[in-house]
């Protein structure tokens, strides 16, 4: 009797509390989470269509909830008659993360109600040299992440952290690779490739580098960004964060 107390009284304080989850890592995890199970029915951007026959999920709003605790009951205990199956077996944590990700595909954050501009945000993308590194609607590097649909990706808190913690937290992909030669010699750039017996790195000047591991004196991974750290004002940082959050694809 008592441990039946205790799953209901769980039960129960999750569909009544508000998401404890709702941080930038949660959205990452939610999403992560997402494509992983839930793409065959609602598609990787999560529209559903023809092939996957789950509902569009970004328009905002769910037939079955209305609430985040409702959203949460839906995932956790499924659709009785439909494809939808409940996911008890997952922790409440990645549920909650899951509901965190799923009202981001249809929060739209109004840029004119942030404290930067856009216009002017622009132009400090520009002097800064932003684009030396970063992509934006197919014109600039790509020693960086694209950042064409960034405003979609990230929140305004997250550009603000990415601009000024810019190793914070780096994805893989963007590590640097440092290979010191048999001569003396080191190259670094991204890492492009790797097997057994050879590794491909482009460089700071986006050239394709090609190395026999054999030949090597060591590969040595580098874990924080190559972001420079630019002192910014404070309205510098609030018209890139206006900037970037208005960069939305075709929206832009």
């Amino acid at each position: 009797m008592l441990l039946l107390l205790v799953v209901l009284t769980t039960s129960v304080a999750a569909e009544e509390l508000e998401n404890p989850y709702t941080g930038g890592i949660d959205v990452r995890m939610g999403q992560r989470f997402f494509l992983s199970k839930c793409t065959s029915c609602h598609g990787v951007d999560a529209k559903g269509g023809v092939e996957a026959d789950g509902p569009d999920l970004t328009t905002g709003s769910f037939r079955h909830a209305t609430t985040d605790a409702g959203l949460f009951r839906v995932i956790r205990d499924g659709i009785e008659g439909t494809s939808m199956r409940g996911l008890r077996r997952e922790k409440e944590q990645v549920i909650w993360q899951l509901v965190t990700y799923l009202r981001t595909l249809s929060d739209r954050v109004d840029v004119d109600s942030l404290p930067g501009s856009p216009k002017v945000g622009r132009q400090v993308f520009g002097r800064l040299d932003c684009g030396r590194c970063h992509m934006v609607d197919g014109r600039g590097g790509r020693l960086g992440p694209d950042l064409s649909r960034v405003g979609e990706r990230r929140g305004p808190n997250e550009l603000a952290e990415d601009l000024t913690e810019p190793s914070a937290e780096v994805a893989p992909r963007w590590w640097t690779v440092r290979v010191n030669r048999a001569d003396g010699t080191v190259v670094e750039g991204l890492r492009m490739g790797e097997d057994t017996f050879n590794l491909r790195i482009m460089d700071g000047e986006e050239r394709l580098r090609s190395f026999a591991k054999a030949g090597l004196r060591s590969v040595e991974r580098i874990l924080e960004s190559t972001m420079p750290a630019e002192p910014l004002s404070d309205d510098e940082r609030d018209d890139l964060v206006a900037y970037l959050a208005s960069l939305r694809g075709s929206e832009s």
